[in-house]
C-alpha cells in the first residue's frame, strides 16, 4: 500500500481528489475568525488560508514557524495565532478546516507534514526569534502532534524549520517532481521533508536556537529506555513498530508505540486512545494461542509504548506474494499440480483464521480490522492476530472509524458481523486477490466469485459466506445475489470494438472542462505535476484518443491549450513535463504552440541530470530528434545528438545500483537505450547500437531471478517488478527493437527470459505503466515481429484479462488506477493506457511515442469479432465539434520515425 493514495480518497467516492475539494459545505476555520483588514490579501492555495499583508515582501526561502493543535483546541490556538500575526503584520497559512486537519493528522497520512496548523512566515532571523518569543507565552500549555519534520522551540507548540516559501520544483533521485530550495551558487536541489530534523548543510542554526537543538538532542537517555531496537518493521503518522529485546537480555518483543494527537481514525481517536483500547483487549485475550501476551507498557520521549510477545511467521500479505500460483508464467507444466494443492492448502489456512477469530468472540470481542497483514502466517501454516487497536466489547458493537478496503465492511454491518464481512472478503482474496475492486464495485464479487471458480478446484460450499456476507444488503433489489451489472469484456469472445468504444465513452463521460486543475481524473501525481503533461494529464489521454481513431476534441484542445497558457509545465520532461505536451500539440496541428513551448523549456532541460525517459534528457531529446526532423530543424537535431553523445558517456561509467528499483522504460537506462536506437536509425551510425547495449546492460544488472524461471527487477529485498515504468516488460520494449537492428547484440540473449515475466496468469493492476496493459504492450510487440503463435494467444489472454479490472462507469467502462482505489483516465494508470494497449494489439499503433509499430502484421483474433478501430464523434456530434478544417491532424501513425 502506498500511504501517499490514502488522503486523495477523502474527497470523491469515484476519482482521486484533491482533498481541498472535499465537502464544499464543511465548516472552515475562517468562519469563526474576524474579516480581513484592509491592506492584506487573502487566497486559497490547496488545503490551506493563505494571509499577506501589502508591501511586505518574503525571501524565496528561509526559517518558518510552525503551530501544532490538535483537534479539541485547533480554533482556540488559530485564533491567537491569527490575532498575533495581523496585529505584527506576518504573512501566515491556515489548514483550511478540521476536516482537513483530522486528514492531516490520520493514521496514514504523511508523517513528514503531520501536525502543522499553522505555517508563518519570518523575513529574516530576527523576525523569527521575535516570533518564537512573543508568541510562545500565549500558547503556552497548548498540546497538539508533535512535528516530526521540525524542531521544537520549548515544550511547544511552536516549531521551526529552514525550507522553502516560493514554489520552486526540481526532481529527486528517483526522478519524481519535488519542491526545491537554492543552494548558495543557485542551484536547485530537494526541499528535504524528512519526518525528523534536518537542515541543508550550508544552513547554520541561529544562536537563539541552540540551546532548544540541544535539548532535541538530550531529551532523553538512551541507556534508560527499557529496551533495545533492532529493526524496524512499519511506521506510521501514529507512531511506529518496531523488533526490540528488553536491556535485561530477555526475549525478542514487537514494540509498539504511539504519539499524542496523531495518527488520527475517522472519528478523531489518536493513536495513543487506540494502544490503550489494545492493551485491555489483549488482556481479556490472554492465552489463546495465536493472539501475543502483553509483557510491558510504558511512556518515553512523551511516546506511549506497548512491548508484545513476538507471534511467528510473516504477514499473510507477503505469504500470498510468495505462494500464489497464478502469478507463474502461463504454460508452466506445473501450473495445474500447484492450483490444486494451493485450493487444498487455502481452505486449512482459512479455517485456522476462522477458529481463531471465534476465540476472540467467545471471549466478548469484536476483531474489527480483519485484513491480510494483520494475520501472520508460520512455516507450518499455522495463523495468528496483531494489531487489536480496533477491537471493542461485542456487547457494545460498533463501527470500526479504520479499515482496509476490500476488507472493510459496509455502514450497515456492527460488531460481530464486521468480522464475518472480512472473513468472507478473505475467502475470496486467497484466489483472486482484487477486493479493493469490489469496494469500487459491489457486483464485481459475482464475477470473481465465477472466475476462481473457473481457475482452481474449490469446494463447491466455500463460497456460500462470499456470496452471503459480501452481497450488499441495503440494496432493494432482492434478485441482486444473481445479477450483476455486465461490461463489453463479459461477451465471449468480446466484441473489441464495442470495447474500444466503451473505454472512449468512459473518458468523454469523465471530462471536466469546467475545472482548470484538470481536465480528466487520473493519479495524485496529477496534483503535483499539474493537469497538462502526457503521463497523467490532459496531453496523453488526447493522443490516446487520436492515436485510437477515436477523433478529435476541440473542447479538449481548447483546455489544454488555455492551461499552459496561464501556466507553463513545471518541468521540461516527456512524459512528466513540457515536451511530451508539445509532442501533442504538434500532433494535433498545434505547431506554433508546441514550438514555444520547446523553446521556454530549453533552459531548464539545461539544468536537467535525469537520464530517464520519463522526466530526464532521453525523453527529451527523443522529442527533439522526433520535432527536429518533422520540421526540418537541424538546430533541433543537433541539440538531440548532444543529449544522446552525453548519455552515451553516462551509460559506460556505472555507478552503485539505486536503492530502489529503476530500470525499465521511464527511468532506468532503458530510456536512453531507446534514444539511441533513434539516432542510429537517423545516423547510420553503429556506435548508437553499441551504446543502446551497454544501456540495456545497465538496466539488466537490476534483474534478478526468480524461482519461476522469470527474469525481473529487483526493488530492494522483498520483491521484484515486471511492469514497463519500472520493471522487465519495459526492459524488454526497447530489447526487442534492438534485437531487429543488432540481433548479435549481447543484451538480446536475455530478451525471452525477461518475456517470461510478461506472460503471468495474474497481474495486480490493470494500468499501462504498472500494470497489465504495459505487459500487453511488451508480448504485443514481439509476438508480431517473432510470429510467435503462443505469444499472440497470451497476448488475447491478457487482454480479456482486463476485463477483471473492468467496471460500468456512465455509458462505458473505467478501471481503477494506482493502488486500484480510485478510477483513472490517464495514460499511465487508467483508460487511455489501456486504450493505448488495445490499438497496440489491434491495430499494430505504437504503444507509446518513439517506439516502433507492428503494422502489416495481421493480429490472430482467437475467434474474437474482428478488431476495427473505434469510430469517434462525428462532426455534428456536439460532444466533439470534429476536425479543424483549417488544421488537419498530421498523420503520425505509419510514419518511419514514429514506429
Amino acid at each position: 500500500m502506498d500511504a501517499r493514495y490514502e488522503a486523495f480518497c477523502f474527497a470523491d467516492p469515484l476519482f482521486y481528489e484533491d482533498p481541498a475539494r472535499a465537502n464544499p459545505d464543511e465548516p472552515l476555520f475562517a468562519d469563526s475568525l474576524p474579516a480581513v483588514p484592509i491592506g492584506w490579501w487573502q487566497g486559497s492555495r490547496d488545503v490551506w488560508t493563505v494571509l499577506h499583508p501589502h508591501a511586505v515582501n518574503l525571501p524565496a526561502q528561509g526559517w518558518k514557524v510552525h503551530v501544532s493543535a490538535a483537534l479539541d483546541n485547533a480554533e482556540r490556538v488559530l485564533r491567537v495565532v491569527w490575532g498575533y500575526c495581523v496585529a505584527n503584520r506576518l504573512a501566515f497559512k491556515f489548514l483550511r478546516g478540521p476536516r482537513v486537519l483530522l486528514a492531516r493528522n490520520s493514521k496514514y497520512a504523511a508523517r513528514a507534514s503531520g501536525g502543522k496548523l499553522v505555517t508563518i512566515y519570518p523575513v529574516d532571523e530576527a523576525e523569527l526569534a521575535r516570533v518564537l518569543r512573543e508568541l510562545s507565552a500565549p500558547l503556552a500549555g497548548e498540546h497538539g502532534p508533535y512535528i516530526l519534520s521540525d524542531l521544537r522551540y520549548g515544550s511547544g507548540p511552536l516549531y521551526v524549520r529552514w525550507g522553502g516559501f516560493a514554489q520552486r520544483w526540481t526532481t529527486d533521485g528517483d526522478g519524481h517532481a519535488v519542491h526545491a530550495v537554492a543552494r548558495p551558487d543557485g542551484k536547485l536541489v530537494p526541499d528535504e521533508r524528512k519526518p525528523y530534523f534536518v537542515l541543508p548543510d550550508w544552513v547554520t542554526v541561529p544562536e537563539f536556537l541552540e540551546p532548544h537543538l540541544a535539548a532535541r538532542k538530550n531529551g532523553g537517555d538512551p541507556n534508560a529506555f527499557p529496551y533495545g531496537v533492532e529493526a524496524a518493521l512499519h511506521f506510521s503518522n501514529g507512531g511506529g513498530v518496531y523488533l526490540a529485546t528488553s536491556s535485561d537480555g530477555g526475549d525478542q518483543v514487537v514494540l509498539k508505540e504511539a504519539r499524542p494527537h496523531a495518527g488520527l481514525d475517522r472519528d478523531g481517536t489518536d493513536a495513543v486512545t487506540r494502544l490503550n483500547r489494545e492493551h485491555t483487549v489483549l488482556e481479556r485475550l490472554a492465552g489463546i494461542r495465536g493472539i501475543p501476551a502483553v509483557h510491558d507498557s510504558f511512556v518515553a520521549w512523551e511516546h506511549h509504548f506497548l512491548a508484545l510477545e513476538r507471534i511467528p511467521g510473516t504477514s499473510l500479505g507477503r505469504w500470498l506474494a510468495r505462494e500464489y500460483p497464478l502469478s507463474r508464467p502461463d504454460g508452466d507444466p506445473g501450473k495445474p499440480t500447484a492450483l490444486r494443492a494451493y485450493a487444498e492448502r487455502v481452505q486449512r489456512i482459512v479455517a485456522r483464521i476462522e477458529r481463531l477469530i471465534d476465540a476472540v468472540h467467545d471471549r466478548g470481542l469484536v476483531f474489527g480490522d480483519l485484513h491480510p497483514h494483520n494475520i501472520l502466517i508460520d512455516d507450518n501454516d499455522q495463523v495468528g492476530l496483531v494489531d487489536f487497536e480496533l477491537a471493542s466489547d461485542i456487547e457494545q458493537p460498533r463501527r470500526p472509524a479504520l479499515g482496509a478496503a476490500g476488507f472493510f465492511a459496509p455502514a450497515d454491518r456492527v460488531g460481530p458481523d464486521t468480522d464475518r464481512y472480512a472473513l468472507a472478503a478473505l475467502r475470496l482474496w486467497f484466489f483472486l486477490p482484487l477486493n479493493v475492486v469490489t469496494a469500487l464495485d459491489p457486483d464485481k464479487v459475482l464475477s470473481y466469485v465465477d472466475l476462481v471458480r473457473e481457475l482452481f478446484p474449490v469446494e463447491p460450499n466455500y463460497f456460500g459466506p462470499v456470496l452471503t456476507e459480501l452481497a450488499p444488503r441495503t440494496r432493494p433489489d432482492t434478485a441482486r445475489s444473481t445479477r450483476r451489472r455486465r461490461t463489453e469484456f463479459d461477451a465471449d469472445p468480446p466484441n473489441w470494438s464495442q470495447v474500444r468504444r466503451a473505454i472512449v465513452d468512459a473518458i468523454v463521460a469523465s471530462a471536466t472542462p469546467e475545472r482548470r486543475d484538470r481536465l480528466f481524473p487520473g493519479d495524485i501525481a496529477q496534483f503535483t505535476h499539474g493537469g497538462a503533461p502526457f503521463a497523467y494529464g490532459a496531453a496523453g489521454v488526447l493522443h490516446a484518443l487520436h492515436v485510437a481513431g477515436a477523433g478529435r476534441f476541440d473542447k479538449y484542445e481548447r483546455w489544454l491549450l488555455d492551461n499552459i497558457a496561464a501556466e507553463r509545465p513545471r518541468r521540461p520532461g516527456f512524459y512528466d513535463g513540457a515536451h511530451g505536451v508539445a509532442y501533442v500539440l504538434d500532433e494535433l496541428g498545434y505547431r506554433t504552440e508546441a514550438g514555444d513551448l520547446v523553446a521556454a523549456a530549453t533552459p531548464a532541460v539545461a539544468e536537467l541530470t535525469d537520464h530517464g525517459l520519463g522526466g530526464g534528457l532521453a525523453g527529451v531529446a527523443l522529442n527533439l530528434l522526433h520535432l527536429g526532423r518533422r520540421w526540418d530543424s537541424d538546430d533541433l537535431v543537433r541539440h538531440a545528438l548532444a543529449i544522446g553523445e552525453r548519455l552515451a558517456g553516462w551509460a559506460g561509467h556505472p555507478g552503485p545500483p539505486p536503492a530502489r528499483a529503476k530500470a525499465g522504460l521511464l527511468h532506468g537506462w532503458s530510456g536512453p537505450a531507446l534514444l539511441f536506437l533513434r539516432l542510429y536509425e537517423h545516423t547510420a551510425d553503429p556506435a548508437w547500437l553499441a551504446a543502446a547495449d551497454q544501456a540495456l546492460h545497465r538496466d539488466l544488472d537490476e534483474c534478478t531471478e526468480r524461482p519461476d524461471g522469470t527474469w525481473q527487477v529487483r526493488d530492494g529485498a522483498l520483491r521484484t517488478l515486471p511492469y514497463l515504468e519500472v520493471g522487465s516488460a519495459g526492459i524488454a520494449l526497447v530489447l526487442g527493437e534492438l534485437a531487429t537492428l543488432a540481433p548479435a547484440a549481447g543484451a538480446v540473449s536475455m530478451l525471452d527470459a525477461l518475456l517470461r515475466s510478461c506472460r503471468a496468469g495474474f497481474v495486480s493492476q490493470p494500468g499501462l505503466f504498472l500494470g497489465r496493459a504495459g505487459l500487453v504492450a511488451a508480448l504485443t510487440a514481439t509476438a508480431r515481429r517473432r510470429r510467435d503463435p503462443r505469444d499472440e494467444q497470451l497476448v488475447w489472454q491478457h487482454l480479456r484479462q482486463l476485463g477483471w479490472f473492468a467496471i460500468p462507469y456512465r455509458d462505458g467502462i473505467a478501471f481503477p488506477g494506482n493502488q486500484l482505489r480510485r478510477l483513472s483516465m490517464d495514460v499511465g494508470t487508467g483508460n487511455a493506457g489501456v486504450l493505448l494497449a488495445l490499438a497496440h494489439a489491434l491495430d499494430g499503433t505504437p504503444p507509446l511515442p518513439f517506439l516502433r509499430g507492428t503494422h502489416g502484421q495481421r493480429p490472430a483474433t482467437d475467434g474474437a469479432a474482428v478488431p476495427g478501430r473505434a469510430t469517434g464523434p462525428t462532426a455534428s456530434s456536439p460532444a466533439n465539434p470534429g476536425r479543424h478544417p483549417d488544421r488537419p491532424a498530421p498523420e503520425l501513425v505509419g510514419t518511419e520515425e514514429s514506429h
